[in-house]
């Protein structure tokens, strides 16, 4: 399906990663495990299971042009270009420098680097340029799926100005974790040519060992909100 990228050393004081294996990924299911990826303690990573269900809810193939807004490690970005892969490409924006390093690199950790392209600037400031790419703004607009991650607060504008990015059919999936950004999100959202639209919250508990045992540890709810332009 694609041609995993050899190992390297950690950077950035991040996580521990496992070696690559390449046979962990012939089959086309989203949710690769968060620690084969590169990653740092300053810059998040939408973890494996909440990334499983974005990946799913945006209706991703083959060919497709993707948009991912605050693409922090790269994780969204590296899994929407392994489904992209062969005609599509997959734009991913991030304002944090580290960010867009650390996506370039995870990029090519697993040989998809063809299949993305990684802009450095706030969002608001590279979705209002008209295309084409040489200011740094999208040039694959319009988008069949655009997922939106991180967004520092902006992110009912950011929903209000990629939708007119998107092409008739195509998907948009918000997460958050803050319900002052679902209101704003469900707001807009409201009053745009969207169909479909499907609210999911999910909590994931992890397990870990103890001295006397196993124990479930909750991570922080993360809402996810889809829906599909109207052709």
């Amino acid at each position: 399906m694609f041609r995993v990228g050899s190992t390297s050393s950690g950077r950035g004081g991040g996580a521990t990663k496992k070696p690559l294996n390449p046979s962990k990924w012939r089959s086309d299911v989203p949710g690769i495990p968060d620690e084969y990826f590169e990653r740092s303690d300053s810059v998040p990573i939408t973890k494996e299971e909440v990334r499983a269900i974005i990946i799913s809810k945006a209706r991703l193939k083959d060919g497709d042009r993707i948009l991912d807004v605050g693409c922090g490690s790269g994780s969204i970005t590296v899994e929407a270009a392994i489904r992209a892969a062969g005609s599509g490409l997959v734009t991913a924006i991030d304002r944090d420098g580290e960010a867009v390093a650390l996506t370039e690199r995870n990029l090519e950790r697993f040989g998809v680097q063809g299949y993305a392209d990684v802009v450095h600037g706030d969002a608001l400031d590279v979705l209002g340029g008209t295309g084409g790419g040489a200011d740094g703004s999208p040039r694959a607009s319009p988008y069949d799926a655009i997922i939106i991650g991180g967004t520092g607060g902006d992110t009912a504008e950011i929903v209000e100005r990629c939708s007119r990015m998107l092409a008739p059919g195509g998907c948009i999936v918000i997460s958050t974790i803050l319900i002052e950004t679902l209101h704003a999100v469900l707001g807009i959202i409201g009053g745009m040519p969207f169909e479909d639209v499907d609210i999911t919250q999910v909590t994931i508990s992890k397990s870990r060992k103890t001295s006397t045992g196993t124990m479930m540890l909750a991570r922080n709810p993360v809402t996810v909100i889809s829906a599909t332009r109207r052709g």
